[in-house]
């Protein structure tokens, strides 16, 4: 019954994360066909709420299908996750929307 309650949250970000793909997408392509550089790439290291397997698993999925995001390593203690980012300007920013949009709803579709 509990997986039945589920469901409207599992749309809600199936919907969240196709328009982040289609932006995502639109950003990179948009970088790669102008003659300026808009890319400041970057590495970042992201604290982790996510404990289990699971929950790290999908969200380094995630995070590496979304263009110009790319997860390269976890800690050994699970606690910090490593991400190449290509437009890292504003560090802090990118590590605010990855905590707060996309690893807090895989939280929730998790617990």
């Amino acid at each position: 019954m509990r997986q039945l309650a589920k469901i409207p949250l599992l749309i809600r970000f199936l919907a969240f994360y196709l328009r982040e793909v289609v932006v995502a997408n639109l950003l990179v392509a948009y970088a790669a066909l102008t003659p300026t550089h808009r890319m400041r790439p970057a590495m970042l290291a992201i604290p982790l709420d996510a404990r289990t397997d699971l929950e790290i698993l999908l969200l380094v999925n995630l995070i590496t299908m979304n263009p110009g995001t790319v997860s390269i390593d976890v800690s050994t203690d699970r606690r910090v996750l490593y991400v190449h980012v290509l437009f890292g300007e504003d560090p802090d920013a990118v590590r605010a929307d990855i905590k707060g949009n996309l690893e807090r709803r895989v939280l929730e579709l998790m617990r």
